[in-house]
């Protein structure tokens, strides 16, 4: 039978049918262990009594209101929980359909932000190498995933990058990791007075480095820094949380953990855990105020954002996050999946890097573990040991390019929130297999 889908590679995939638990299950009967959530998405795995009930809910009162003429309850209750919870000074939530969009709306209305205040000459955006915002221009052009950015650069906007606090890469052996951070930091503000302070508007950052890297943390008082230079500038702080945030890294926000609040903070993924397509872009009362008080209204807006379905899917969501226990849960099951992948690649010979925060975490494949040389790209190794992965039940997120955009191999773990300690095991002894798999090929 023809297949007339444009999927994301011509290459032939199964036939997901069902979703449960942990688990996803194919045509063929196959059942696969979610040890990624997809791409860090299903933290609850697939098949949430409570989130599908509110789904089902929603879908009998109310389906779809244009917000050009109404706002919805399940909406503004939606923003409600997320402020009641979002880190300090942020106030409003801007509804989306995905972390793109969530994006592209934060670096629309830091420029908007600017003109407002009397700033128009203030337009131009710093972020990081080896960084991953989203897959639409705007986005794009933000992120420093080389391979990503390569096919579009002509149409891509200028953007100026400064390299990312990469502790295992970058941090010099006679340096402390403080030291390090402090350097790391202070690229920025050398960025910024090169650029000229006074055109500067914002600076964009994941606070766990995700799909490019590989979750890599901050080290140290890095992004404390960070807020610093850009509160003397300033520039508008906007952290990308799209992957790394909603409780993913043990907190519901990932910036929590080093005691800084931005301006603008995306979110998506584990907002809606798969269950529907939504994502947000969060900013501080001074900017709202701002924007209110000035032309009136935000410049920007698409069809589907503010979906009563997706709003309703990410305030139960958010429920079983906050109000079931789940942050507590992450934060114990990332200590022992952390725990599990050093007691079984800590010594392996190819095994550079073991790294991350809660149920947030990546290894990295290294030649040379002595050099932290990596392997030949042309091997793509990291291809190898998804195939091997998925031949193996085992669905995870390996990725390429993970030191410069050329070169190295990583792979990002991002269980369900209800994984258990005997499905930690198993996601562990099934990598072992698909790493040591790859590796002979």
């Amino acid at each position: 039978m023809a297949n007339h889908l444009f999927g994301r590679s011509s290459a032939a995939m199964p036939t997901a049918v069902r979703g449960e638990g942990c688990y996803i299950h194919d045509a063929q009967g196959r059942a696969y262990l979610d040890g990624s959530g997809g791409a860090a998405v299903s933290c609850l795995g697939h098949s949430d009594e409570k989130v599908r009930a509110a789904i089902h809910d929603q879908l009998d009162k109310l389906a779809f209101a244009h917000t050009g003429f109404f706002n919805t309850e399940a909406a503004e209750a939606l923003a409600d929980k997320l402020i009641a919870n979002a880190p300090e000074g942020i106030d409003r939530v801007y509804l989306l359909s995905g972390g793109s969009e969530a994006v592209e709306a934060a670096i629309k209305l830091a420029r908007q932000y600017h003109l407002e205040n009397g700033q128009p000459e203030r337009h131009k955006l710093i972020a990081r190498r080896q960084s991953y915002h989203g897959n639409t221009l705007g986005a794009l052009a933000a992120g420093g995933n080389a391979w990503r950015r390569e096919k579009y650069a002509p149409l891509l906007v200028e953007t100026h990058h400064i390299d990312p606090c990469f502790d295992y890469h970058y941090r010099r052996d006679d340096e402390t990791p403080e030291a390090y951070a402090e350097r790391a930091a202070g690229a920025l503000e050398q960025e910024i007075l090169c650029l000229g302070p006074e055109t500067v508007m914002a600076f964009i950052a994941e606070p766990v480095v995700g799909a490019t890297a590989g979750a890599v943390p901050p080290v140290g008082d890095y992004f404390r820094r960070i807020r610093e230079i850009c509160d003397r500038h300033g520039v508008l702080l906007i952290l990308d949380e799209v992957m790394c945030g909603m409780g993913r890294t043990g907190t519901l926000f990932a910036c929590e953990q080093d005691g800084i609040a931005p301006d603008i903070v995306t979110i998506a993924k584990g907002l809606g855990a798969g269950y529907a397509p939504i994502g947000a872009m969060l900013c501080s009362g001074t900017i709202y105020d701002a924007i209110a008080q000035g032309s009136g209204s935000f410049q920007h807006g698409h069809t589907y954002h503010g979906h009563p379905l997706a709003a309703a899917a990410g305030q139960a969501v958010l429920g079983r996050i906050l109000d079931d226990g789940l942050l507590a849960q992450v934060r114990d099951k990332g200590d022992t999946l952390s725990a599990a992948l050093h007691a079984r690649f800590g010594q392996h010979p190819h095994v550079g890097d073991i790294r991350g925060r809660g149920l947030f975490r990546a290894i990295e494949l290294v030649e040379d573990r002595e050099t932290k040389r990596s392997f030949d790209p042309a091997r793509k190794l990291h291809a190898q040991v998804k195939a091997r992965a998925m031949d193996a039940g085992l669905i995870c997120y390996p990725a390429g390019g993970t030191v410069d955009g050329r070169n190295g191999d990583h792979v990002l773990l991002a269980p369900p929130f209800i994984i258990s300690e005997a499905e930690i095991d198993m996601l562990v002894d099934r990598l072992a297999c698909a790493v040591d798999a790859a590796l002979a090929t």
